[in-house]
């Protein structure tokens, strides 16, 4: 077969996809940190609640990282495999995202509206 005769089976609308929620979930993230020393200074957050919450941020954060990294390459090199991976953490991920939009001490609007974002993403 001559070069460029295979077809391209990455996808460009995922990719697209794949940039925008990785630059949303950086803000995300940073807006999360931001709401925690806001709700750990201001409001009557237990110590424990306040630990769990931060440790989970924090592993979402690696979770979520890898899973947009095995997406991209898995897109970008046509790998079946590391596409299973993020797809097999995506799971994980939306969980967290749904115990920070539900289940949280404290629930603040704005941590409600861009989680709801993040589902959607």
């Amino acid at each position: 077969m001559a070069p460029g005769s295979q077809p391209i089976l990455s996808s460009t609308p995922l990719q697209v996809l794949l940039y925008l929620n990785s630059w949303y979930f950086g803000a995300f993230y940073l807006a999360e940190v931001l709401m925690f020393i806001y709700k750990g200074i201001l409001l009557p957050y237990p110590t424990g609640n306040l630990v769990l919450d931060v440790v989970l941020l924090v592993l979402f954060l690696g979770l979520e990282i890898l899973r947009i990294f095995y997406a991209w390459k898995g897109n970008l090199c046509e790998h079946s495999l590391t596409t299973a991976v993020s797809l097999f953490l995506l799971l994980p991920c939306a969980t967290l995202a749904a115990y920070f939009l539900l289940l949280q001490t404290f629930v603040l609007r704005l941590e409600f509206l861009l989680s709801i974002v993040l589902l959607c993403f």
